[in-house]
């Protein structure tokens, strides 16, 4: 098995670094930067973002395992005390393979086309004021908002960003991208649904800027500034994230864990 690892860069996970190889040395794991088949990512869920990110050209052939060296994520599966057994279950067992559905976004400026994926959500906002955009959904007018910004978020993304703006928690199976205002204006030229609005796979929306002005666009911890965007296209991606479940962790007793603090025993 090819193997390379992204950490946090703080002294616990650079610890664990050097422990996962020596376990890994023992199994006959193979370290490979160039070309690994898991991507191990030793932090958090910032560091998984990082992760994948790095090796996203070649997201079909790669899968990704989270440590934790704080609290549990979303994307981070094992504790730091969990090192050996992590291990031995990647020798020993074949994994059940889990897929998350990824946000594809074409930004048109007005010399090129770029293309990005996102894993948890895409945002753009207004760099000088408010950003000035029409949404249309399938090419149709769906609305035209003027606000602090907007994100486009996956379904693991929904708990994210999206769910600080009362976007919905959306469960991975379901291939679907979440549009949510950030702060949006509304009088009787800009008029906004005001909620956020779930899109299946087969549908897309366009955000086409309507006024000369300095955007700043987040993929996911990446920030890019653009004066020259024409319009933004935002789908569900052909390519998912895969990642190898070596014990059930159901998505639903994540969101619990993670928002709810609620003691199954009791």
């Amino acid at each position: 098995m090819k193997y390379t690892i992204i950490d946090r860069g703080d002294a616990l996970s650079k610890s664990l670094v050097q422990q996962f190889h020596s376990l890994a040395a023992e199994r006959g794991f193979i370290h490979n930067n160039e070309q690994p088949e898991i991507v191990i990512s030793i932090g958090g869920d910032g560091t998984l973002l990082q992760a994948f990110h790095n090796y996203v050209d070649c997201i079909a052939d790669v899968a990704f395992v989270g440590i934790h060296t704080g609290h549990l994520g979303f994307y981070a599966d094992w504790k730091a005390d969990e090192l050996e057994e992590l291990v031995r279950l990647m020798a020993e067992e074949t994994p059940i393979m889990v897929r998350y559905p990824l946000a594809q976004i074409e930004v048109e400026t007005s010399t090129e086309t770029l293309h990005y994926l996102s894993l948890n959500e895409f945002s753009l906002k207004g760099v000088d004021g408010t950003l000035v955009a029409q949404i249309n959904v399938n090419d149709e007018l769906f609305e035209m908002f003027r606000g602090d910004g907007i994100v486009i978020s996956t379904p693991t993304g929904s708990t994210a960003y999206n769910k600080s703006l009362g976007g919905a928690i959306v469960h991975p199976s379901i291939e679907s991208i979440q549009i949510a205002e950030i702060a949006s204006i509304n009088n009787r030229v800009f008029r906004t649904l005001g909620s956020s609005v779930l899109l299946p796979k087969h549908h897309h929306c366009d955000i086409i800027s309507k006024k000369d002005q300095r955007i700043q666009l987040s993929i996911d911890h990446v920030n890019i500034m653009h004066s020259d965007i024409k319009s933004i296209r935002c789908s569900v991606a052909s390519r998912k994230v895969s990642f190898p479940r070596y014990r059930p962790f159901p998505f639903w007793n994540r969101v619990r864990d993670a928002f709810l603090d609620y003691d199954v025993r009791d």
